[in-house]
């Protein structure tokens, strides 16, 4: 239980590294348009990348902000205001422009694998032997989809930004995916009767006796 529960918590700090990597690009291709502060990026970023990516927490932006600036790829020059606190004003430098101009040049791999919680759910229900199970976790998971669908699709209505049209696209367009590994799903494990979802319920895995004589699942 530890084992799986520090792996979990490793896999979901590796997630927000990758995320945190990415958005700093996206600050970088921001800034080389011209120097800005704190606010004026967070609504920036959040006006170019579309509603469904959610909120960008200004205290992330300032630790990113902060990060980029320790690496020598922004510089910040902190400005006078007659009436409100002094402004922290950031610029882009030469390195990161290379930084930036690098990270374009390359693909982007998938950020958290293959790895998700559904495909678990999935094998779960399908090793139960249980036909009802399979059905509902993909029921559940098939009404979830069609909502996300749904509000994608209005949101895309709305927009007015073409970029953000396109990314709403293609968030429309991974719902899709999903929703396609949901008819894969149902066809392969109750489009026989039950069959196959008996044979998985009979398929357990054998236990071996480890060099103590203690018997220990194998594998």
């Amino acid at each position: 239980m530890l084992f799986h529960t520090l792996r979990d918590t490793l896999s979901q700090c590796k997630t927000r590294l990758e995320e945190t990597v990415a958005i700093q690009h996206a600050v970088l291709a921001l800034l080389a348009r011209g120097p800005s502060y704190g606010y004026e990026l967070k609504g920036a970023f959040e006006a170019a990348v579309g509603p469904q990516w959610g909120p960008l927490n200004i205290g992330h932006l300032y630790q990113i902000l902060e990060r980029l600036s320790r690496d020598g790829l922004v510089v910040a020059e902190r400005q006078a205001q007659p009436v409100k606190p002094d402004r922290v004003v950031y610029e882009i430098t030469a390195d990161g422009r290379t930084e930036l101009e690098r990270w374009l040049a390359e693909p982007s791999p998938r950020s958290s694998g293959f790895r998700d919680d559904f495909f678990l759910k999935v094998t779960a229900a399908a090793r139960s032997g249980s036909p009802e199970t399979v059905r509902a976790v993909l029921g559940n998971q098939r009404g979830h989809l069609m909502r996300e669908l749904r509000n994608l699709d209005g949101l895309r209505r709305r927009a007015d930004d073409p970029v953000v049209g396109l990314l709403l696209t293609a968030a429309s367009r991974h719902v899709e995916a999903d929703l396609a590994f949901v008819d894969d799903a149902e066809a392969a494990l109750l489009a026989d009767g039950g069959e196959v979802l008996a044979t998985l319920a009979a398929d357990v895995p054998t236990a071996s006796p480890d060099r103590t004589g203690t018997t220990r699942a194998a594998g």
